[in-house]
């Protein structure tokens, strides 16, 4: 499925022509009008192509003879039907169900788009259902009722306990919302939750807790006035009551004005909770020395002359959509002081109940929580605001332009997109479930659980799992990175020096350093944290330029030249580093070329003892686990020789990630269907790695496809000596590694680690420009790995 919206918009430029996609009446797809209608035939193309919607189902077990459909069918499932009936709970063990989330609506309260009722709401249904998936790899069926009343929905919803471990009630309009979900809790025996009221509320309660820490005040304190009176605004007071707020400092508005105590238009009982005893009957009375303005109301309801009239640094909550109750820049304005929150993602502190209800439902889904109770929805705020007070990740970063945030006025929450998200909130509500009595299956290993919340987060993380243990085992060692003012090095440097792996040593201006810590919000500081090597006032340049001239100065490079260089090229620069001893491994190629940071570690560093040439290799990580491609950065078109020597230094360092190496000498010629200088030379490299390591699992040369199946590979060489499938594709020439690297990277939305530079006299490893902080991370541990187990 296509992931890249700019590609969905030049595919639907390309069908403009053939098909027109017919607009959206009443359609407000963005923030601003400037090209709305490009964006509703964008959105439209998106939902229907290549296949209509957002979801598909895929079996996870093997079908693929009669064995696999009898245990996977009839008779096989006649074992754990009975297994399940003697034990219910033990559905967790032999079915989906513990994974699977039901997302239902009626469509009667659409964001933004009102009652469309439960047929149109359900592309929004779909939407969240991938967002399950994405943030916290629930799975999840959407489901649209037709069912207009309490105890249709109620009835239905409730039918279907047997089919979900949870069920997230969406887009249900208010004041039902409130009895439907209170009657399914009441009902069920699995957790019910209206993600609108406390989705919301959680998000809110964790802004408002950090907003009030910054302004120094206390929430037992703190004057609450809200606009709008709706599920999304009860559940968020009921949450601050919770959390220490006051009844008697909270001021209710809705159409008809404050709710007072003898109204009786448009009152329920639930508003009936925070009826104020007062005369007082509009916001503009009930605001003066407010210290928090929520707002869930419509646009333009808080006026700027009533921002001048609040407590000193106030908090605006603003999350009417898509227009708040009062812009951020009208705020900003009558207010410099205020700390501002809305709904949209073009403004800081955008609230997003991404935020929180993937994360809630993991940590239930996980304990086997009955229900989710008020601690375990405290349990997530007090994890939200936490993670806000933290120093943000690279990912997050990457969602904002500009300047990473801090935390401060202008980031109060996270960023949707900051994956330890997962990390922190799960687990805070799996806890709390047990501390609460409501888990049925608590969590006994709570690191251990961590760790596997980890290695989704960053889906290296089981693969890098053994290298990470040697290298926090080993003595830290030295690590020069040549770019050592970018942003990404600065953050791979900081996770290293908590993590205890490495001893980073950057090159770079030290006030361009200091200054970009600052503006990233990163802790770590020159001096105390890790080394600086400054380019432009190094005590040692004399004896690097004597180094490097004494390497080069029959390479062309005159003693002038050589002066020039050694101040001016952070690769020479940590090669020489690394050469002389003073690190004891080194990351470049951030930045710039890969072959001009080849050229300096070739002329510097030099190949290990015996090697004919440098060779890379990567790693992709996708859902069908690791794959090494080799050579896909350096060798053109490397002799049978070459090949065989690069087969044989991949297979060494693949064994470096506990993974035993299974080599395929991939080809246009399939065990001798076609004859050609290629196939001769991979026919002749097979024969050479086999007299290298007669214990490698290696055969060739073979297509793409036998490489991958076995069975397919049988058919065609039943005595091959290669079992299983291969996990290590060697190609012929640099074209066929390159190209087919790049093509799976995005077709499988893979990750990808390295290039690992292999036949380095030291443990040097040339980067890509595209490569983030948590690749810098992988390979600087890697390199850690090789220096202290030489190979």
């Amino acid at each position: 499925m296509h992931r890249d919206t700019r590609a969905f918009a030049r595919q639907v430029e390309e069908r403009r022509l053939d098909e027109k996609i017919k607009p959206v009446e009443g359609f407000d797809a963005t923030p601003t009008d400037k090209s709305t209608s490009e964006f509703q035939e964008s959105a439209l193309f998106f939902h229907r192509y290549p296949r209509p919607g957002k979801l598909e189902i895929q079996a996870t077990k093997p079908l693929g003879n009669q064995r696999d459909l009898a245990l996977a069918y009839s008779p096989g499932v006649a074992a754990p039907c009975l297994a399940i009936r003697d034990d219910p709970d033990s559905a967790a063990d032999y079915t989906a169900r513990g994974n699977l989330v039901g997302v239902v609506s009626n469509g009667s309260a659409v964001l933004g788009l009102g009652n469309i009722g439960a047929l149109a709401s359900k592309p929004v249904m779909e939407g969240k259902a991938v967002l399950f998936k994405k943030f916290a790899n629930i799975d999840v069926f959407d489901i649209e009722v037709n069912a207009g009343t309490v105890d249709s929905m109620v009835s239905v919803i409730g039918s279907l306990e047997p089919t979900f471990g949870g069920i997230n009630l969406e887009d249900i309009k208010a004041p039902e919302c409130f009895e439907v979900e209170q009657q399914l809790r009441d009902k069920l025996d699995i957790p019910v939750f209206h993600d609108d009221q406390h989705g919301t509320a959680i998000i809110v309660a964790a802004a408002i807790l950090n907003g009030l820490e910054l302004a120094g005040k206390e929430i037992a304190r703190a004057k609450i006035v809200t606009a709008g009176a709706g599920a999304a605004a009860l559940a968020c007071l009921n949450l601050l009551v919770e959390l220490g707020a006051k009844r008697e400092n909270i001021w209710v508005h809705d159409l008809e004005g404050l709710v007072y105590e003898g109204r009786e238009t448009l009152m329920d009982c639930w508003k009936e909770t925070f009826a104020q005893k007062s005369t007082k009957r509009d916001l503009a009375e009930s605001i003066p020395e407010a210290d928090v303005f929520l707002g869930l109301s419509a646009a333009g309801v808080l006026k700027p002359e009533m921002l001048e009239k609040m407590a000193e640094r106030p908090l605006i909550m603003a999350l009417a959509n898509p227009t708040p109750e009062i812009m951020p820049d009208a705020a900003r304005k009558a207010r410099p002081d205020a700390m501002i929150c809305t709904g949209r993602s073009d403004f800081p502190n955008q609230v997003n109940n991404v935020l929180c209800f993937p994360y809630i439902f993991r940590g239930a889904l996980d304990c086997g929580a009955r229900t989710i109770n008020e601690k375990m929805k405290m349990a997530a705020v007090e994890a939200i605001a936490e993670l806000a007070r933290e120093e943000p990740s690279e990912v997050a970063a990457r969602a904002y332009s500009g300047e990473p945030p801090t935390f401060g006025p202008d980031y109060l929450i996270p960023s949707p997109f900051d994956p330890r998200l997962i990390l922190r909130i799960a687990p805070a509500v799996a806890k709390a479930a047990a501390e609460s009595g409501v888990a049925k299956r608590p969590i006994a290993d709570m690191e251990g659980y961590l760790d596997q919340l980890t290695r989704f987060v960053y889906r290296s993380g089981l693969i890098m799992k053994p290298l990470f243990s040697a290298a926090k085992a080993a003595r830290k060692k030295r690590v020069v990175f040549s770019e050592g003012e970018d942003e990404r090095v600065l953050r791979a440097a900081q996770v290293l020096i908590e993590e205890g792996i490495a001893e980073p040593i950057l090159i770079g201006r030290p006030a361009v350093i200091e200054s970009r810590l600052e503006r990233f919000g990163l802790k770590i500081r020159p001096g105390s944290d890790f080394s600086v090597t400054n380019p432009e006032d190094d005590p040692r340049f004399r004896e690097y330029v004597d180094l490097y001239f004494s390497l080069v100065g029959r390479l062309g490079v005159i003693p002038e030249a050589a002066r020039t260089i050694v101040r001016t090229n952070p690769t020479v620069i940590g090669a020489l580093s690394l050469k002389r001893g003073e690190a004891d491994a080194m990351i470049c190629g951030v930045e710039g070329r890969y072959d001009h940071h080849l050229r300096d570690v070739a002329q510097i560093v030099g190949k290990c003892e015996g090697a004919l040439d440098f060779s890379a290799m990567s790693l992709l990580i996708s859902q069908r686990g690791a794959t090494f491609f080799a050579d896909t950065y350096v060798s053109l078109n490397p002799t049978a020789e070459e090949v065989a020597e690069t087969t044989v230094m991949a297979a060494r360092e693949i064994r470096r990630f506990g993974i035993t190496p299974r080599a395929a000498l991939v080809s246009h010629s399939d065990f001798g269907s076609r004859h050609s200088d290629s196939s001769a030379k991979m026919r002749r490299a097979i024969q050479l790695v086999r007299e290298l390591d007669p214990e490698l699992e290696a055969d060739g040369e073979m297509h793409g496809d036998s490489a991958i199946s076995e069975a397919l590979r049988q058919r065609v060489m039943p005595t091959s000596t290669l079992r299983g499938e291969a996990n290590l594709l060697v190609f012929p020439n640099l074209d066929a590694a390159n190209i087919t690297l790049g093509v799976l990277k995005s077709m499988m939305d893979s990750l990808h680690v390295g290039p690992i530079l292999l036949g380095s006299a030291m443990p040097a490893h040339i980067l890509s420009p595209s490569v983030t902080s948590r690749g810098v991370v992988n390979m600087a541990t890697l390199a850690v790995v090789e220096a202290s187990i030489p190979a």
